[in-house]
């Protein structure tokens, strides 16, 4: 949307099947995807780039702290996504959800806080231009 390329996806190492119950904290790095349950929580190695994915059937119970997360399953706990979250439209979130970016379709729910994080630079700078311009009215055809 607006001419930006959204970052690749990592690719999939770490796969919870839709028959699979994972009891205790996932830590990982590249991309994981869950189609079962996992509880426990889940969160990417620090530094690296990763994406968790969690399909409709796919569950959460515990904290998630990743860069990127695409949700379409449930999360019951805290997110925090350090760079941007996706919601899709079955997505549920039973917690807080901390964010730099969010993209959030018709039908996803957040029962909690959202919480933006603001980048680095964003709040290392004091002057703000807060300049305001009023839209260009738009001429119809036939008026």
């Amino acid at each position: 949307m607006f001419g930006k390329k959204k970052p690749a996806a990592a690719s999939v190492r770490t796969l919870v099947g839709a028959d699979t119950r994972v009891h205790g904290d996932v830590e990982f790095k590249d991309g994981f995807h869950v189609d079962g349950y996992v509880k426990g929580n889940v969160e990417a190695m620090p530094n690296e780039p990763a994406t968790l994915s969690i399909s409709e059937d796919g569950c959460v119970e515990g904290s998630v702290v990743v860069p990127h997360l695409l949700l379409n399953g449930t999360v019951k706990g805290d997110v925090r996504a350090t760079e941007r979250v996706e919601l899709g439209p079955r997505a549920r979130v039973i917690g807080n959800v901390q964010y730099k970016l969010i993209e959030m379709a018709i039908g996803s729910e957040v029962n909690g806080k959202l919480i933006h994080e603001m980048d680095a630079a964003a709040k290392g700078s004091s002057a703000v231009d807060k300049t305001v311009t009023a839209p260009t009215p738009i001429k119809l055809v036939g008026d």
